[in-house]
């Protein structure tokens, strides 16, 4: 699979996978066929270009309801929807990425200092633990810079209750190499799999169950012994998590566009197209910082993904709107930029609780307190958000809803 990092490759992405996206994926998705040319038809793969907002969910939605309708693509619909609720539980609980970091911070460091620790954590990494499957995916991560969403599930469970490592530094991992690493459906998937998500309910690998669903790989059926047992208990954790929905900003308007204003492209909004602006902006900005995600180096397939996602949207929209483009170097003031252009105000896609927040928010923090920033939020996360107070059960059972409230029903 050739993962280029523009918009034309994306849509290009879609269009293949339309066909499949009905009853096919619903019967097919959970197997992991590997990443041979044609071994991921049964899935979408759209998830690098979703992170980057290269593609927009309400779009990819749109294009599969008019392709099979909303009966036949349910199973696809929901899946869109779980990277969805996943941003606005983190949203509604940013200490549990807080406290992710510290922790991931910590057992880093407790792993440098102990021998042991050191060896099994190198051993995973490097995919030498003598379990074929899992040492298959860490290859192929390190290698591509993608996995199914299945073996990511059978990986994590592996990691956490198998070769018993820290959690955190199995979520470190793949957001340092994973192209489609979001901050919350990777920290909130770890915390699911290990029982600390939905207390009590954990994730467990079987052997049989691995075996049943790569079969289909070219060298067959990958093999796990020595798995943890049904009789593992869950992790547990002594704090929770109470609930806040911040004030999330309403839909922007041409007249909130009037001034003279510049874009700010993202790691997770890297293309215009998907933000529906309703005025040009004169500047475009772009800020690449995917070294943000973590204290350890970033995979080289991740790095040209992000670097070439930023690139190739500054340069699409300088182009679409007949304005400059500049890069914002990390560590460098933003102010001067915005000054040299003659703009004031500066468009911001959301940015969500994570790493890509953590790395902008503390230049962009005194510009919004001059009332200089325009936040830009998708209808579908705004009206959706609020519902992730739990579970994904009330975001699932309201997706139609939703998705008719968002004018998204695959009909021009």
């Amino acid at each position: 699979m050739d993962f280029a990092p523009t918009r034309a490759a994306a849509l290009a992405r879609l269009a293949r996978f339309l066909p499949a996206a009905g009853r096919r994926y619903a019967e097919t998705r959970n197997a992991d066929n590997g990443p041979a040319a044609g071994g991921r038809g049964n899935v979408s793969q759209l998830s690098p270009w979703l992170h980057a907002g290269i593609i927009g969910e309400a779009e990819v939605l749109d294009a599969v309801l008019a392709a099979h309708g909303p009966r036949a693509s349910e199973k696809f619909i929901a899946e869109v929807f779980w990277r969805i609720y996943f941003k606005g539980y983190l949203e509604q609980r940013p200490q549990i990425w807080a406290d992710y970091v510290t922790g991931r911070d910590a057992a880093l460091a407790a792993t440098d200092a102990n021998a042991g620790r050191r060896t099994a954590y190198a051993r995973a990494i490097e995919g030498r633990t003598g379990i074929e499957a899992f040492d298959v995916w860490a290859h192929e991560l390190v290698e591509t810079g993608y996995l199914h969403n299945h073996a990511r599930m059978w990986f994590a469970s592996i990691w956490i209750f198998t070769l018993k490592l820290d959690w955190r530094l199995g979520a470190d991992f793949f957001l340092r190499h994973l192209m489609d690493g979001d901050a919350a459906s990777n920290t909130l998937s770890w915390r699911w799999v290990a029982g600390l998500h939905t207390k009590g309910k954990h994730y467990l690998a079987r052997a049989d169950n691995i075996a049943r669903y790569t079969a289909a790989r070219p060298g067959g059926a990958l093999a796990a012994f020595g798995l943890a047992g049904d009789d593992t208990p869950p992790l547990t954790e002594p704090q929770d998590y109470p609930r806040a929905m911040p004030g999330l900003p309403g839909a922007v308007s041409a007249s909130d566009l009037a001034q003279p204003f510049a874009l700010l492209l993202h790691d997770e909004a890297a293309h215009h197209a998907p933000l529906g602006l309703p005025a040009e902006p004169a500047l475009v900005i772009g800020a690449q910082r995917a070294e943000a995600r973590s204290p350890g180096a970033i995979g080289a397939p991740l790095r040209v993904f992000a670097e070439g996602a930023v690139a190739h949207g500054m340069a699409e929209a300088a182009a679409a709107f007949g304005c400059a483009a500049m890069q914002w170097q990390p560590g460098a003031p933003l102010a001067p930029l915005l000054g040299a252009a003659r703009v004031e105000r500066i468009a911001v896609p959301y940015l969500p609780t994570g790493w890509t927040r953590d790395a902008l928010w503390p230049e962009l923090a005194p510009l919004a307190a001059q009332g200089r920033i325009i936040t830009l939020l998708g209808e579908l996360d705004r009206v959706t958000w609020p519902l992730a107070k739990a579970g994904f059960f009330p975001v699932g059972k309201a997706a139609g809803t939703l998705l008719a409230e968002c004018g998204i029903t695959g009909r021009a």
